[in-house]
C-alpha cells in the first residue's frame, strides 16, 4: 500500500559418486515445509512454490497456473488478507482469480501442486477465503459485497452450496477479510469503509446464517483472525489491534480496544499456531509489530511493539507462519520478496534475510505456509 487509502488498499561439491547419490537425499531430508505465494497476474494468475528448509530458508521450486485471471496491478490490488488459503490440514490450496470471478483448488503433495477444480466465485472480485473442515467460503468484495459458500470434496473439488450467498452490512462496505472461528460455526468479516464487523452463524449444512452486524472498536479494520482460544483479533488500518470475545449471538464483547503497532499502514496479522502471539504487517513502514495474546484474550505488546523490520520500501503485505510456528514470512510486494524471520520463544523476530526474485510493485497478493 503507497498512499494511505493504497496502503489500505501497501557448499561444497561431493568427491564421489557414492556421495553424489546420496546428495539429493540429504536434501530431501531437510526439506520440512513449503512456503506459496500468489502472483495475481492478469494475463494469468499464478501460485510460485518454495521449498522451506529445516532452518527456515526457502529456494524456489516452480510455479503452477491458477486457471484463471488475477486482477493485477501494482501494490496491494485486492486491498485484503487470505486471498491465498491452505487448509487446516495442508492437504488443499485454495486461491481467488479476481479477474475471472473464480476459485481455484490444488491437491497439495508436499511441496507438489495440482489444479483440481476452478469455479465461479458466486459474486465477483473475490478477494479472500476461509476454510474449515470440508467448507471453504469465499468473500466477494465487487458492489456491495457478499460472501458465498462451498463444500469441498474429498479431492478437493469443489461445490457450491445452494442458497449459501449472504450479503454484508449495507452498500459500499470495502470487505477485507474472512475468518472461520476455530469451531467452524462462525464467519467473520471485516468493513474498512464502514468499520463494522459482521458475524454469520454457520449451520450443520453449511449455510451461513443471517448477519449480525457489529461495531469495530478500532478504526478501519481490515485483517479478522482467530486465535486458537477463539479469541477474535482485528488489525486496524488505523495503526492499532484490537481482540475480542464472541458470544453464542454473534455479537462482540471487546477484550482490547485499541492497543497501538507502533508502525504505519497496520493491516494484515497472524498467531502463532501455539496461540502465544500474534504479529502484524505494517507495508508503510516495513516492519512488523508483536504482542502476547494472554489468557483471557488481553492483547500485550511485546518488547518495544515493534519486533522485526525488512528493508526500506519492502512495503510487506500478507505474512505466514509456518506450521511448527518457528518461522514467520512476509510477502514484500514493494521490492517483490518474501521476508524470513525465526520467531524466538518470547515473542520477538530475527531475520533471517529476504529471498528476491518475485516481480515488484505487480499486484502480488497472498501467502500461505506450513
Amino acid at each position: 500500500m503507497q498512499s494511505k487509502k493504497s496502503l489500505l488498499v501497501v557448499c561444497l561439491l561431493a568427491a564421489s559418486g557414492l556421495l553424489l547419490t546420496n546428495a539429493p537425499l540429504t536434501q530431501a531430508e531437510d526439506d520440512k515445509g513449503a512456503v506459496f505465494v500468489m502472483t495475481n497476474a492478469a494475463s494469468g494468475n499464478q501460485i510460485d512454490i518454495f521449498v522451506r528448509s529445516e532452518d527456515g530458508a526457502l529456494r524456489a521450486a516452480g510455479a503452477v497456473a491458477t486457471g484463471g485471471n488475477g486482477s493485477g496491478g501494482t501494490i496491494d490490488p485486492l486491498h485484503s488478507q487470505g486471498s491465498l488459503r491452505l487448509s487446516a490440514d495442508h492437504r488443499f490450496l485454495f486461491a481467488v482469480n479476481a479477474g475471472s470471478g473464480t476459485v481455484s483448488s490444488f491437491d497439495v503433495d508436499g511441496t507438489q501442486l495440482a489444479l483440481v477444480s476452478t469455479v465461479s466465485s458466486g459474486g465477483s472480485l473475490p478477494s479472500a477465503l476461509a476454510q474449515s473442515g470440508d467448507l471453504l467460503y469465499v468473500l466477494n468484495s465487487g458492489g456491495n459485497g457478499n460472501i458465498t459458500g462451498f463444500h469441498v470434496g474429498r479431492d478437493g473439488r469443489l461445490t457450491q452450496i445452494p442458497n449459501s450467498t449472504r450479503n454484508l452490512s449495507g452498500t459500499a462496505t470495502s470487505p477485507t477479510s474472512l475468518s472461520f472461528s476455530p469451531n467452524g460455526q462462525f464467519l467473520v468479516v471485516a468493513e474498512t469503509a464502514t468499520n463494522k464487523i459482521d458475524v454469520f452463524r454457520v449451520g450443520s449444512n453449511g449455510e451461513a446464517g443471517p448477519i449480525t452486524v457489529n461495531a469495530s472498536s478500532g478504526a478501519t479494520p481490515f485483517a479478522a483472525i482467530f486465535a486458537p482460544d477463539g479469541t477474535l483479533i482485528v488489525g486496524n488500518a488505523s495503526n492499532s489491534i484490537s481482540s475480542y470475545e464472541l458470544e453464542w449471538d454473534g455479537s462482540l464483547q471487546v477484550i482490547t480496544s485499541e492497543l497501538a503497532t507502533d508502525g504505519q499502514a497496520t493491516c494484515w496479522d497472524v498467531a502463532t499456531p501455539n496461540g502465544r502471539f500474534v504479529f502484524t504487517a505494517n507495508a508503510g513502514s516495513s516492519n512488523l509489530s508483536g504482542f502476547e495474546i494472554g489468557h483471557n484474550g488481553k492483547l500485550s505488546p511485546v518488547g518495544n511493539t515493534i519486533v522485526a523490520s525488512n528493508p526500506s520500501g519492502s512495503t510487506n503485505l500478507d505474512i505466514a507462519t509456518s506450521a511448527d510456528g518457528r518461522f514467520l514470512y512476509s510477502l514484500n510486494a514493494g521490492t517483490g520478496a518474501i521476508g524470513l524471520f525465526a520467531i524466538d520463544g518470547d515473542g520477538s523476530l530475527h531475520s533471517l534475510g529476504t529471498l528476491d526474485g518475485l516481480p515488484a510493485s505487480a499486484g502480488l497478493n497472498g501467502i500461505a505456509a506450513f
